[in-house]
């Protein structure tokens, strides 16, 4: 199918891995100019043929350090999310800190860097995809402050595709369940944490995570995945989809 993008110019934030990464590598293929912004630029990041940007958006002056870079864009990826490395605390252990990094992060980066792109989206008739999480459909913790954060973003997605909607900008969501990135498979992940305080093998509680949260294809998604509907989300193909969030958690979260 061909998706109408060539040509275009897209920001990807959180490029360096994982969905990020993925997007970038999608979208290069598919003709489009893409900007990957990372905190760090890996190798696998400067294969795809993107420009690279080394930013760090949870703070107002990374993402004006990132505006420096960047005129014209058609498309917007708020991808950047996480933060501590994976939080497993329960609520009353989680400092006002811990909360304000993970809203900076989570939220504020999408806010800052949506806000200051959106006249020139308005005047291309843009598209922004913001990638939550599956924890903003049921934000119970831990991670709570994470899923606290990504249920807000998944509301300035709607939020936005209501107001800009008529000057002709779509808006909408992606929530990932459990993916195969370093999130879940890396040392210092989340996943890795769970492990180590459930005293099971970290890929052995990895792989018991889709039976453990009820995804029923059984296993994680791919990244590939993921940025394969991020990719369609900004086409024209789907013109007619805004303000809406797209799970894509192996049927994981049970309500419609």
């Amino acid at each position: 199918m061909d998706l109408h993008l060539k040509g275009k110019t897209a920001i990807v934030t959180g490029a360096g891995r994982g969905i990020g990464l993925a997007t970038v590598r999608a979208l290069v293929s598919e003709g489009v100019h893409v900007v990957g912004v990372t905190r760090t630029v890996t190798p696998e990041l400067e294969t795809t043929g993107a420009t690279t940007v080394c930013a760090d958006l949870s703070s107002a002056a990374g993402t004006d350090q990132l505006l420096t870079w960047v005129d014209g864009i058609d498309l917007l990826v708020n991808n950047v999310g996480g933060g501590r490395g994976g939080e497993t605390s329960g609520f009353l252990d989680l400092d006002d800190d811990h909360w304000d990094q993970m809203l900076q992060t989570n939220l504020m980066s999408a806010v800052r860097v949506s806000r200051a792109l959106l006249p020139g989206l308005v005047s291309r008739g843009g598209v922004i995809v913001n990638v939550s999480s599956m924890g903003a459909w049921q934000p119970a913790g831990p991670p709570l402050a994470y899923n606290v954060a990504k249920a807000a973003l998944k509301a300035l997605g709607k939020g936005l595709a209501e107001e800009f909607g008529r000057q002709g900008v779509r808006v909408a969501t992606v929530s990932p369940g459990p993916t195969r990135t370093d999130v879940w498979e890396g040392c210092d992940g989340i996943g890795s944490k769970f492990a180590a305080a459930a005293g099971v093998p970290h890929d052995q509680f990895v792989s018991q995570v889709p039976t453990m949260i009820g995804m029923l294809t059984g296993r994680l998604a791919e990244p590939d995945e993921v940025a394969a509907l991020i990719i369609f989300l900004l086409s024209p193909v789907a013109a007619s989809i805004t303000g809406s969030d797209h799970r894509i958690d192996g049927g994981a979260i049970k309500i419609a």
